[in-house]
Order: C-alpha cells, then sequence, then structure tokens
C-alpha cells in the first residue's frame, strides 16, 4: 500500500473513532429512558430484591434429571457399579439443593405479586423438593412403558436405548411427567417453564396439566400440541401435527374459562393419525378408535370406530398440459 493510501487509510479510522465515540456517548441517555420505563404499569418487569426463577437453573436441572431417570445415558462422568452409589447419592444431592432453591423462588414470587399469606416458601421449597425426588421410581416406571410401547411401535427402532438417546417424543414425555407432577404439587411457574423449554427443542407441545395415561407414543412428533385440560388413557399413540385443543375462545377467555375444561378425552387404545385436530372439552374419543390423517373432529365418536377423510380426488397432468 503505497503512503498515500495508508495516509488515507488512517484519517479514515480516526473518522470512525470520532463517530463512534458520538454514538456510545448517546447510551447513557437512552439507558435512563429505558430506566424511567421500568415503572411503567403497561409493561412488565421483575425488579425487586426477591429474585424469580432462573430459566437457566431450571433447564440444568432437566439434565440432571435425565441422568437420574435414566441412570448411565445422560450422566456426565462413566457409570459402573463401583461409583453408582457415590454418583446418584451426589447428583440426588445436587439436585434437592437446585430444586429447593427454584421452588422456593417460584412460590416466593407469587406470594409478593399476588399478596398472598406466607406461606413460609423456603421450608415449602425443601418439603417438595424431598416428596417430588420420592416419586422418581414411580416416574422412571411411567417412562419405561412410554419406552416399551415406542418400541413395540415402531419398526424402524433398532433398540431402546435408541430411543431413550435420540427419540423427541421421549424427551418431551420425560419433562411433561416431570412438570405433571410438580403442577401435581402446585408449583407455580416452573412446571411450564420445563414443557415450554422441551417444546422449544423438540417442536412437541404439552401443557403440565394434561392428564397422560401410560405407555404414551408421540411418532415424530413435531408440531404436535396437548392442551391443559386434555385427558388422555393407557397405550395412546399419537402422530406429528396432532391437536387436542380448544374451540374458538372469546377474547376475555383468559378469565372466564381458566379452570374450566377445554380440551377433549382420548381414551385407551387410541391412535390419532398426522395432523389430526380434536377439539373441544366435551368431545370424547372412544377406545380403540382410530382417527385417520387430517380429519377435524369436535364431537365425541363412540369405541372401536374409524374416522378417515374420504378419498381426494387426484388430477394427472403432463408435463405439456402445465405449459
Amino acid at each position: 500500500m503505497s503512503t498515500k493510501k495508508k495516509t488515507e487509510h488512517h484519517a479514515a479510522c480516526k473518522i470512525d473513532a470520532k463517530e463512534l465515540s458520538y454514538y456510545r456517548g448517546r447510551l447513557p441517555e437512552i439507558a435512563e429512558k429505558i430506566i424511567a420505563k421500568c415503572e411503567d404499569a403497561e409493561c412488565y418487569n421483575h425488579i425487586d430484591y426477591e429474585p424469580i426463577p432462573s430459566r437457566t437453573s431450571v433447564v440444568d436441572i432437566i439434565q440432571r434429571l435425565r441422568e437420574v431417570l435414566f441412570p448411565g445415558y445422560f450422566t456426565r462422568e462413566k457409570l459402573d457399579p463401583v461409583n453408582l452409589t457415590y454418583s446418584m447419592g451426589q447428583t440426588v444431592s445436587v439436585l434437592f439443593d437446585q430444586l429447593s432453591e427454584q421452588i422456593c423462588h417460584s412460590v416466593r414470587h407469587d406470594c409478593f405479586r399476588y399478596n398472598q399469606e406466607c406461606s413460609e416458601c423456603a421450608k415449602e421449597g425443601n418439603e417438595v423438593s424431598l416428596a417430588f425426588l420420592e416419586s422418581v421410581p414411580e416416574l422412571r416406571k411411567i417412562l419405561a412403558t412410554d419406552v416399551a410401547a415406542a418400541y413395540a411401535g415402531d419398526p424402524a427402532a433398532k433398540s431402546y436405548d435408541e430411543i431413550i438417546f435420540s427419540y423427541p417424543g421421549i424427551f418431551a414425555l420425560m419433562v411433561y411427567r416431570v412438570a405433571h407432577k410438580l403442577h401435581q404439587m402446585a408449583v407455580p411457574l416452573l412446571p411450564r417453564i420445563m414443557t415450554e423449554y422441551a417444546h422449544s427443542i423438540t417442536g412437541i407441545d404439552i401443557h403440565p396439566g394434561a392428564e397422560i395415561g401410560r405407555g404414551f407414543v408421540i411418532d415424530h412428533g413435531t408440531g404436535v400440541v396437548i392442551g391443559e385440560t386434555s385427558i388422555i388413557g393407557e397405550n395412546v399413540r399419537i402422530y406429528q401435527g396432532v391437536t387436542l385443543g380448544a374451540l374458538s375462545l372469546p377474547m376475555d377467555a383468559g378469565n372466564r374459562l381458566r379452570g374450566i375444561k377445554r380440551h377433549p378425552t382420548i381414551e385407551n387404545d387410541v391412535i390419532l393419525y398426522s395432523g389430526a385436530t380434536i377439539l373441544g372439552g366435551e368431545t370424547v374419543i372412544g377406545a380403540r378408535s382410530v382417527i385417520g390423517g387430517n380429519v377435524w373432529l369436535t364431537e365425541s365418536v363412540p369405541p372401536d370406530t374409524k374416522v378417515i377423510m374420504k378419498k381426494p380426488e387426484l388430477i394427472y397432468m403432463s408435463s405439456n398440459d402445465m405449459e
């Protein structure tokens, strides 16, 4: 580079530095405006001395729970019969501390925000955390039925290991069953944070309030939606794009319909094929029924019924006809 070009280049850099100084000089003023708006009643914030639950911590809890629910599959170190007791004890101990803290934050947040009576949140965090960890053996048994059902119904699955390691449906179900247990224990915030994390990873949206029986299979899974008041029996299989939703809701549905059953009931041994949409709190799909792909239902179906779309008319055209 010639001397003249170097001089011009350095001059341009100095101008850039001056411009950057001007831009950065505007930042304190902008920060003050943002701070001033933090007290705006129309916006949402949490600026307080009491911490709220941490999504990062909740995600870490989920990862550690995988180690406990499927020992040896997701452990961070080698797990063998010699170190099992130590490793499991360490993981459970860390989980207890993490869960207790996050449950305490959740309960305390509700207490302050909604002006509730003191619930001794620290004590509640410890007690609920302990009760939840005591339920882990039963959760493992239920998840084992989900894994076995996935293997039994999927010829593409080569082993239980493959399903546990890689199937998004099993991951979403694991998170749901954990979140549902905490939901039953009336823990605020955490269950929904958990299932929405699984939703973001798998594309499978299961509300923690839904009731789902054993041996549940979500095949492929992308786009599955299971609403809060859905009830699903045992040995049910659903495919990608299935929606168990509510009928059209009014603008003020949040206040009028909260706590009311809005989503369908699916009885035992039902199969719902891809794209099926089943809506309404009074809609019941009877046991052993099969709902075909892309079917839209807002009314009940008796047991042992097959519901399919009428075969569409296909039009075959040559490439010349398309020009």
